[in-house]
């Protein structure tokens, strides 16, 4: 199987992480992380820009073919909550004009494919990111989470790779 690069993006209006891994169908490679931070000081439509920029120069240095991205949570500050969404817009954006794969994931479905736990903590993904990822230094929980969604969009194609030869097995196609 050829590497697939993948992209995993964490959401967020003051600082947007990514991750950018390699996946081979067995292994996982580091390529890069970091995050895309907007300035306060400046109106939302500005903030937004600066996000859709930084993601648009992420991507097109590193060339993913996929994308992965998190999926929001409903806050109980409402204001707090359309502004994420605003900004998970933005994350869905960039990539889709690009034309890639998107795929999106719950943050209870990153932290159990990753830890092994729905509710692991900000220091668990951390910890296992660098496990699975010994190259990895991300400078935020941000750029961590993003890395621990690009893992789990590596790990559900291959589930979906699986589940898929299996049915072509029970088929009885060669």
């Amino acid at each position: 199987m050829r590497s697939i690069r993948i992209v995993g993006i964490d959401p967020g209006l003051r600082r947007t992480g990514w991750g950018v891994i390699d996946y081979d169908g067995s292994r996982l490679g580091f390529v890069g992380c970091g995050s895309v931070v907007s300035d306060e000081r400046e109106c939302l439509a500005m903030r937004l820009r600066q996000i859709f920029d930084g993601l648009q120069e992420v991507l097109a240095r590193l060339a993913p073919a996929e994308a992965a991205i998190e999926q929001s949570f409903v806050n109980r500050d409402a204001a707090a909550t359309l502004k994420l969404g605003q900004a998970r817009g933005i994350a869905l954006l960039v990539p889709a004009l690009l034309a890639l794969p998107i795929a999106e994931y719950a943050p209870n479905a990153v932290k159990k494919t990753v830890v092994g736990a729905g509710h692991a903590g900000k220091d668990q993904i951390r910890a296992m990111v660098a496990r699975l990822l010994p190259r990895a230094a991300p400078d935020s929980d941000d750029a961590a989470d993003a890395l621990a969604i690009a893992i789990t969009h590596a790990h559900a194609r291959a589930w979906r790779n699986l589940e898929a030869a299996v049915l072509l097995e029970a088929r009885g196609a060669p």
